[in-house]
């Protein structure tokens, strides 16, 4: 069907060609030539990443303001929108977002069955899911509540499920309750077919077709009402190559077939929406080179078939760590000639208003069009990753966030970034995607050139047909509107469908609140640039800056954010001009030993003294005479020495990152978190002694004081092990101190050199040195320490067996009874069920057994995975592990890399050694050439945990499956160990997260997330059984383990009368 085009639908690029040879401006990077690979200045973009608010919110207020002329015009078609809105009966994903808020137990329960019943294999499984999601919530109170008649099939269909799990109300209404008898009768089957039928339902409103060709049948009716698709092939990031290839392969299938529907031009045929973190597994900051230069090859080549067909290719928008990788691969693209050879004007990208750097990205966008004369498409969107933006700065306790902290300030960001996009016309075509009234009376009322509408499928029909009716009346071309449609079958929903409600289901949304009655027509058409400017504090105060997410008590660690290029790239010059310092621990005439670089033995990072039995005399001696100054100095003076040594550290962390990579053979993000665990320690615990040092009033009689206080106990021992050389060995000795003892610090003998540096610098924030010492050496100085008469306490982590050595030498030895902390190995296992998500379960495992060359004391060994499930769940963590890079730890891209020495390397090999030999390996990557102590991942398949008798401390993952029904014998198999570290459950079904907490004897359970990396006072960590003592470092019983208690009663009365009770006897 052919359409009369109007200038401003226009996809024709004759119809630009002379705005583009008329523009005299100039663009911001000087001396590109077309097609030139030169690279445009991005400074501001990089500027703004995690800009103060405040700052960019000024910016943003004065590039967002409208005149009153376009004001009054843009509030008056909000109205009229609204007012036709308000008038409809919502229909589709806009009815279902009325009827289920996102805060609602309904849905939450439909998010969660509309993807997991589709890939749950077993009966029993999807069973359970089914009873742990519909029993709880009302279903029968929506049946005919909503008008659409999609809500109340889907609702009708879960009703029949849920009144066979609900059957005590029966004084519902009598059709409700005959319902739920006969579905009682019929059995589960009819539950699940009940469910699914549902679920066919609610993935039918969702998702546009299940594939290209049933989404282009779908399209044609709303193709001959003029609008166009934007097809979007559901499918988030790819964990494997086989995932990418599979996602590359979908993307030219449907390019290829969209091309036969093509020949209007790309404003009026279909396109295609990639994501670039579908085609490589490693589409991230660090491994930026491989990503490279496996994308652009098969981009180009998407790129050149959409040319060819002059259909639309956009990049889509993702994560804002990846924005910098997005912006290379588009430079080289537009840098291409031969792809715009023809006048293509169809390649494009989305922009999330949402970032702080929206606009600078914007502007760039804009010269990197200008520089190479094309002209492209830019999609402007709100954002749709909001919620993860704001947990991961604050996990990485970055300098501030990426994104605005509110909904107003993305809205005039929003109209900042229009602005500038409009008057790009020359060079840009705009697609501006919103369902705001308010947005789409603003960019109406601003726009003279080309632009179109988008809109979500499912959504925001209502609002749209108000405008093209408002159009229709003022005598005005329709404005074009392209629909982004979601295509693939139902299974791959659920990361879309929770982006999507995210976005529209909270409660500032717009969608949300134009079907709240109570909000007004005037409040919902305000000026967002007004709201904004009349608000103080302009950032959100309800979400407090990542450094200060712990309250007043202390701050949150400062984090290094390696995919800022303005952090990165410095840092990696300073850690390289590093490597040649040389450091020293211990002194004094003890024997020396020259420390060298797990990954290259031909590298000395420094050398030990190690301390003689002199001198351990001589410390603990020291120590024990300066340890009651200490405790009389008292917990604020302590703690204000901690917090100092704490900023110390966070002044010298690069030293540390040298050091930690250097002699422990750390990749920098290891690196870096040590360095944050070390620091939080410090602070948690001077938090932890300020509070200890308060004395406590105990309950009695009247005219009785009793008072409880905390003293240290003497002198601490403190042992530490090599994999954690700064965080384990700063946490036992800063506890100690805080709870007003003094410390000798024992680091391991492979890393002694991490903790001469933590110690020196604690003297420098001005602990007194005989408060602590350190005591380099093997295991024969950490004997000594522990046998001698002066040591009050030790605090030990490292083996079982070697824990258990102590406890006897405690017990054996004379003087007074002492305490032993002691945080010792696990037999770490993962249980996955079938409900679990596969890309969830494969990112979690690779980085449990696989992060640190699985040096962690959490480290996941064993990996139970249900067997209906198994074949595909391991085979997408094979191809993940297989995407890992194994090598130099100075690299930045270096995933895994060695293991500690020579000795840890043999024992691994050895157990590798007799896993082949049973033919149990089921993957193992190449060990590159090497002169260090490497041992390759490894996955090998187990019968039975009987089968593993030992901790294996390294990057070996055991795999056994179960069978359904079977939970209880393999949460018997993993008690039967002995060991209680951690466990790790990957289950979508509640009660069997409860039913594992409550059976399973370890310290730590994680859920549906990895099983490494504790952060202090979030998730105090620790085992029991053969896997600790007890307490948890990081926990709130952990520093008055290190104390001693002293009660003190007064008889207030003895001086003659109670006065205080006497004084109270009119009361």
């Amino acid at each position: 069907m052919n359409h009369p085009r109007h200038p401003r639908e226009s996809g024709d690029p004759a119809s630009f060609s002379s705005a583009l040879e008329g523009r005299s401006g100039t663009p911001a990077f000087a001396g590109v030539t077309q097609g030139g690979s030169a690279t445009l200045d991005r400074s501001a973009v990089r500027r703004d990443y995690r800009r103060d608010e405040e700052q960019v919110v000024a910016e943003r207020l004065a590039q967002a303001r409208l005149g009153p002329a376009a004001r009054a015009e843009a509030e008056a078609i909000a109205r009229s929108l609204v007012s036709h809105v308000r008038g409809q009966k919502p229909a589709g994903l806009d009815a279902f977002l009325h009827a289920y808020d996102l805060g609602s137990e309904e849905g939450v329960a439909l998010m969660c069955l509309a993807e997991a019943l589709l890939r749950i294999p077993d009966a029993r499984t999807a069973d359970e899911l089914i009873h742990d999601k519909l029993s709880g919530p009302d279903w029968s109170d929506k049946v005919g509540e909503s008008h659409s008649p999609f809500v109340n099939a889907a609702t009708f269909s879960l009703l029949l499920t849920g009144k066979v799990l609900d059957a005590g109300h029966s004084e519902r209404h009598s059709l409700t309750a005959a319902l739920g008898r006969a579905v009682g009768r019929l059995g589960e089957p009819v539950i699940r077919t009940a469910v699914g039928q549902a679920m066919k339902i609610l993935g039918g409103q969702f998702v546009f077709g299940r594939t290209i060709d049933e989404a282009l049948a779908r399209a044609a009716p709303e193709r001959r009402r003029g609008l166009s698709h934007s097809f979007d092939m559901l499918g988030e990031a790819a964990r494997t190559m086989a995932d990418a290839e599979r996602y590359a392969e979908a993307y030219r299938g449907a390019i290829a077939r969209i091309a036969l529907e093509a020949g209007e031009g790309v404003v009026r045929s279909p396109g295609i929406s990639v994501k670039l973190s579908a085609l490589h597994p490693r589409y991230e900051a660090l491994h930026a080179a491989e990503a490279r230069a496996h994308i652009l090859p098969i981009l180009r080549e998407l790129a050149g078939q959409a040319a060819a067909a002059d259909v639309h290719l956009t990049i889509d928008a993702e994560e804002s760590d990846r924005l910098e990788l997005q912006m290379d691969l588009l430079e080289a693209l537009v840098a291409d000639d031969s792809l715009f050879a023809g006048g293509w004007t169809g390649l494009g990208i989305a922009l999330q208003a949402y970032a702080k750097r929206a606009l600078p990205v914007t502007k760039w966008v804009i010269d990197l069009a200008r520089a190479h004369r094309r002209r492209l498409m830019v999609r402007l969107v709100k954002g749709a990753y909001w919620d993860s933006e704001i947990k991961v700065a604050q996990v990485g306790g970055y300098d501030d966030y990426p994104v605005f902290t509110r909904k107003v300030a993305t809205d005039v960001s929003y109209l900042a970034c229009a602005k500038l996009l409009l008057e790009a016309d020359d060079v840009v075509y705009p697609a501006f995607a919103t369902h705001n009234a308010t947005t789409i009376g603003t960019i109406k009322a601003l726009a003279k050139g080309p632009f179109e509408f988008q809109r979500l499928h499912g959504m925001g029909e209502p609002l749209y047909e108000g405008l093209a009716k408002l159009e229709r009346e003022l005598g005005q071309p329709q404005t074009p509107v392209r629909i982004y449609a979601p295509v693939g079958s139902h299974k791959e929903l659920l990361a879309y469908l929770v982006r999507r409600l995210l976005e529209n289901g909270a409660n500032s949304s717009f969608v949300n609140r134009i079907a709240d009655a109570e909000v007004s027509l005037d409040e919902l058409i305000q000026d967002p640039v007004a709201q904004l400017e009349a608000l103080r504090p302009r950032r959100n105060p309800a979400i407090p800056p990542p450094g200060e997410m712990f309250g007043s008590d202390r701050r949150n660690s400062s984090g290094c954010d390696l995919t800022d290029p303005l952090v990165r790239e410095p840092l990696l010059a300073r850690l390289g001009a590093l490597e040649g310092k040389s450091w020293t621990a211990g002194q004094g005439s003890g024997p020396r030993q020259l420390i060298r670089s797990p990954f290259d033995r031909a590298l000395v990072v420094g050398e030990a003294v190690e301390a003689t039995p002199d001198d351990i005399e001589a410390m603990l001696a020291r120590a024990s005479v300066a340890q009651e100054a200490w405790d009389e100095l008292g917990g604020d003076k302590r703690a204000e020495l901690l917090d100092r040594t704490a900023d110390l550290f966070e002044a010298h962390r690069e030293d540390f990152y040298s050091l930690c990579i250097r002699e422990a053979g750390k990749t920098l993000p290891d690196a870096i978190l040590e360095v944050r665990e070390a620091v939080d320690f410090l602070r948690y615990y001077a938090a932890e002694g300020r509070r200890l040092a308060q004395p406590v009033r105990l309950p009695g009689p009247t005219g009785e004081l009793n008072e409880l206080t905390h003293h240290g106990r003497g002198v601490w021992t403190c042992i530490s092990p090599w994999n954690f050389p700064l965080a384990i060995f700063t946490g036992p000795v800063a506890a100690a101190l805080a709870a007003g003892n003094s410390a000798i610090a024992k680091p391991a003998e492979q890393t002694p050199l991490i903790g001469a540096l933590a110690v020196a610098l604690m003297h420098e924030a001005g602990i007194p040195a005989e408060v602590v010492q350190l005591a380099v050496g093997d295991g024969k100085v950490g004997a000594a320490l522990v046998a001698h008469r002066l040591t009050a306490g030790v605090a030990f982590t490292g083996s079982t067996a070697v824990a258990k050595a102590i406890n006897r030498t405690l017990a054996e030895r004379g003087g007074p009874i002492v305490p032993l902390i002691a945080e010792t190995g696990g037999q770490n296992a993962m249980i996955v069920d079938s409900s679990a998500l596969p890309e969830q379960v494969t990112r979690d495992v690779v980085a449990s057994a696989f992060q640190s060359a699985g040096q962690r004391c959490s480290a996941l060994r064993v990996l139970f995975v249900q067997d209906e499930v198994a074949d595909t769940m391991l085979t997408m963590i094979r191809g993940a592990m297989e995407a890992l890079t194994l090598g130099d730890p100075r690299r930045p891209e270096t995933d895994v890399g060695p293991v500690i020495d020579e000795d840890a390397k043999r024992a691994l090999d050895a157990h590798v050694a007799g896993l082949r030999a049973q033919n149990r390996i089921l993957a193992e990557l190449p060990l590159p050439p090497n002169n260090g102590s490497f041992v390759a991942p490894v996955i090998a398949e187990l019968p039975s945990l009987d089968a593993l008798k030992d901790e294996h401390f390294g990057p070996v993952l055991h795999v056994i499956r179960w069978k359904s029904g079977e939970l209880d014998k393999v949460i018997d198999q993993v008690n039967a160990t002995g060991f209680g570290l951690t466990l790790g459950l990957q289950s979508r079904i509640d009660t069997v997260a409860e039913h594992v907490a409550r059976r399973a004897r370890v310290g730590n359970l994680y859920i549906n997330r990895n099983q490494i990396g504790a952060v202090v006072e979030s998730q105090p960590f620790g085992g029991e059984g053969l896997s600790g003592t007890g307490p948890k470092a990081g926990g709130p019983h952990y520093v008055p383990r290190f104390a001693t208690e002293r009660v003190v009663c007064i008889d207030t009365t003895a001086a003659g009368g109670n006065a205080t009770l006497m004084a109270s006897i009119d009361g």
